[in-house]
């Protein structure tokens, strides 16, 4: 008896190569320098004794470094597409992430490890000799807002791309 052809399989899918425009894009590079000092503030943060608020600064940095990773990542591969709902609105998804959740939890924490460093300066007088954790708060908070400053100049970046009709990250 006669059988049926087998159903199609999926549409192939290209070789993964990246989309270097993107890596030399200006949103590219502000991507870069996101995940490096996102990186040094949650690690500075991460790598002391932390205690009340400073959690909360540290989840909302990692949560934020973590999913920056996942738009460079997906960007820079080309592969927003397969983000259902969300990869046919790119430039607007870049868009909120920065504004909302960039400039937003990152402003909110690197306010938090400001707070916490002027609760310490004490400790910063010559001759004091217990462990303080002063500079490792400042460090994170100077960290903290050089990130988000960068946050805010991708957002701008995106924002000015939406107002001129660009559909396009790059």
């Amino acid at each position: 008896p006669p059988t049926a052809p087998p159903p199609p399989g999926p549409p192939a899918r290209g070789s993964l190569s990246l989309h270097r425009a993107y890596l030399r894009s200006p949103l590219g590079l502000l991507r870069l320098g996101q995940l490096a000092l996102g990186a040094a503030f949650w690690v500075t943060v991460a790598a002391h004794k932390y205690e009340g608020a400073a959690h909360f600064a540290l989840f909302a940095a990692v949560l934020v470094w973590l999913l920056t990773l996942a738009l460079f990542g997906l960007s820079l591969l080309g592969r927003w597409e397969l983000v259902p709902w969300l990869g046919s609105r790119w430039l607007l998804t870049n868009l909120v992430h920065d504004l909302a959740l960039g400039v937003g939890l990152y402003a909110a924490a690197t306010g938090i490890m400001g707070h916490k460093a002027k609760q310490r300066s004490f400790c910063n007088l010559p001759g004091y000799s217990q462990h303080c954790l002063y500079s490792a708060y400042l460090s994170a908070s100077i960290c903290g807002g050089i990130t988000v400053c960068l946050y805010l100049f991708s957002g701008l970046y995106c924002l000015s791309r939406r107002c001129q009709d660009q559909r396009d990250i790059i």
